[in-house]
C-alpha cells in the first residue's frame, strides 16, 4: 500500500509521536476489529492464482495474489491457508496468511508479515511490523493481537502511536 510508507515515514521521524499510555489509546484509538464482528455469517469469497486441497488433513491453501472477501472485509496475502474444523461439517476453524497481510474492513486497515484468524476463538492475531490505521490514527508495533469476543485487544514490541487531535 502507498499509503504505509508515508505513514511509516512519519513514524519514523517521531512527529507526533506518542508512546501509547492506556488512558490516550481509550481515547484515540481502539483495538477491537470491529468490523470483522459485522461480517460473520456472510458468504466467503476467494480468488486466487492456485489452489492445493489436502482431504487428509482438512488443509485448502490458496496462493498467488490471494484474496478472501467477506462482506465489506477484504484479506489479501501471497498465501491464505484455511483450516477446517476436524467435525467435517465444513466449519472454518483457522484462516492463517502469511508473506505479507493486508487486512481491511470498513473501519480500519492493518498490514503484518503473518495474520491467523481463530474463528472458533474468535481471536486475530498479527505478527511482524504491524501497522493498524483506524481513520486518522495510526498504530504500529511487532505483534498484535485481538480478542473479538472481549473487544479487547493488545499492540506489543516498540508500539507506536499517532493520534490526530481535534483543534
Amino acid at each position: 500500500m502507498h499509503q504505509r510508507s508515508s505513514m511509516a515515514f512519519a513514524l519514523g521521524l517521531g512527529l507526533v509521536v506518542l508512546s501509547a499510555p492506556l488512558q490516550v489509546l481509550a481515547q484515540g484509538t481502539g483495538l477491537s476489529f470491529s468490523g470483522l464482528q459485522n461480517v460473520r455469517g456472510l458468504p466467503v469469497e476467494i480468488k486466487a492464482d492456485n489452489l492445493q486441497v489436502n482431504n487428509q488433513t482438512g488443509e485448502t491453501v490458496f496462493s498467488g495474489n490471494a484474496v478472501l472477501g467477506q462482506g465489506d472485509m477484504r484479506l489479501a496475502a501471497p498465501e491464505i491457508t484455511i483450516i477446517y474444523a476436524a467435525a467435517g461439517d465444513g466449519t472454518i476453524e483457522r484462516l492463517e496468511a502469511s508473506g505479507g497481510v493486508t487486512l481491511v474492513t470498513a473501519d480500519e486497515a492493518a498490514e503484518a508479515q503473518t495474520a491467523v484468524y481463530d474463528v472458533a476463538a474468535a481471536t486475530v492475531r498479527m505478527r511482524g511490523a504491524v501497522l493498524l490505521t483506524q481513520g486518522q490514527n495510526i498504530l504500529s508495533g511487532d505483534s498484535l493481537f485481538v480478542d473479538l469476543r472481549t473487544e479487547q485487544g493488545r499492540m506489543e514490541g516498540g508500539v507506536r502511536t499517532l493520534i490526530q487531535t481535534n483543534p
